[in-house]
């Protein structure tokens, strides 16, 4: 995919709803030992990226560096039809001092008021460092299973209405 047809999917409203929810994004990647490993993760929609703010030291932050390819998905597979946002993408990573205004902007989603000056304080405590990782996706698909379904069905439906027709 280019990125006006990656852009076109992103900035399609339910696109757009998912990557603004509370819903964390499950982000996969290559970890160090050859093996696949996914992990569920608090992020912010820049617009154009996908960011995502960790602990200098965490095992992903090694993974990524050894391979920054990486696919995510933010979804409501609780509830249906669900809604499917699938992303792939590089990830740069980079270390900051302190606490990005991106991590605690991502962090509002998931606590409450009343929870938050606590919350604030805690972390702005604990984090004398983070690491920004920066995800620019290269492709993307949105499936909300009314208007969009798997590849896969859709070819299962398109030979299944061939046989009818025949």
């Amino acid at each position: 995919m280019d990125r006006r047809e990656v852009a076109q999917v992103l900035n399609k409203p339910l696109a757009l709803q998912l990557m603004s929810s509370d819903i964390p994004a499950r982000m996969a990647c290559t970890g160090l030992d050859g093996g696949p490993r996914v992990v569920p993760l608090g992020f912010l929609w820049s617009g154009a990226e996908i960011l995502i703010c960790t602990l200098p030291g965490s095992y992903k932050v090694r993974a990524l560096a050894a391979d920054p390819k990486v696919a995510l998905t933010i979804d409501t597979t609780g509830r249906q039809p669900p809604h499917v946002l699938l992303e792939r993408g590089t990830a740069d990573t980079e270390v900051v001092e302190g606490v990005p205004a991106e991590y605690l902007e991502a962090a509002r989603k998931y606590v409450t008021g009343q929870q938050w000056p606590a919350f604030e304080a805690e972390v702005r405590s604990l984090y004398q460092q983070m690491v920004g990782i920066t995800v620019t996706p290269e492709w993307a698909k949105l499936l909300d299973f009314e208007t969009t379904i798997p590849t896969a069905v859709e070819r299962l439906v398109r030979e299944r209405a061939g046989k009818q027709e025949s």
